[in-house]
C-alpha cells in the first residue's frame, strides 16, 4: 500500500494478522447513504488503539511514550452503509527505530475483499515533551512483531 493506485488488487482478509469487528452506527451514514469518509479514519484509529491497549504495550494514562500520527491515507473501493458490520484487519509493514507503519483493511460484513484500505504511521514520542522521537521499547516491538508482513 505504499503506492496507492486505482488498479491495485483489493486486499483480502488473509493479508492481515489481527481483526476487530466494529458495528456501524446510524450516524455514520452521510447524505449519500453510505459511511462518510472521516468515519474510516475512526475505524483505523480504533483497531490500532484497541490492539495496542490489549497487548499491554501502551497504557493511555501511564505509558512514558505515545504514538502520534504523522502520516495517514485511505483508498476507498466499495461503499459501506449502516447497518453493515465492519471488520478492520490490521498488519504492520515497517517497524523502525521510532516509528511503526500500521496498515488497515476495512471489510464489509463477511466479504473477503476490502472495501477500503489505509495506513497510519505512528512516531513514538516522550509523553511529557511530545517533541522528540523516542526509540521503541522492546515490549512495543514484541507486541507489533507478530503483525509484520512483507509486501510484494
Amino acid at each position: 500500500m505504499s503506492a496507492i493506485s486505482p488498479d491495485k488488487r483489493r486486499p483480502k482478509r488473509a493479508d492481515f494478522r489481527h481483526f476487530l469487528e466494529i458495528p456501524t452506527r446510524w450516524g455514520d451514514n452521510d447524505a449519500y447513504a453510505h459511511v462518510n469518509n472521516v468515519t474510516y479514519y475512526s475505524f483505523f484509529d480504533t483497531v490500532v488503539s484497541r490492539f495496542l491497549l490489549a497487548s499491554g504495550a501502551i497504557d493511555l494514562k501511564t505509558s512514558p511514550l505515545i504514538g502520534v500520527v504523522v502520516e495517514t491515507g485511505c483508498r476507498y473501493v466499495a461503499p459501506i452503509s449502516f447497518p453493515d458490520l465492519v471488520t478492520a484487519g490490521l498488519r504492520v509493514t515497517r517497524i523502525g527505530n521510532t516509528s511503526v507503519r500500521y496498515e488497515i483493511g476495512i471489510f464489509r460484513n463477511e466479504e473477503d475483499e476490502a472495501s477500503a484500505e489505509g495506513h497510519f504511521v505512528h512516531v513514538y514520542v516522550d509523553r511529557a515533551t511530545q517533541t522528540r522521537p523516542t526509540p521503541l521499547p522492546q515490549d512495543l516491538r514484541d507486541a507489533v512483531a507478530p503483525l509484520l508482513v512483507e509486501l510484494r
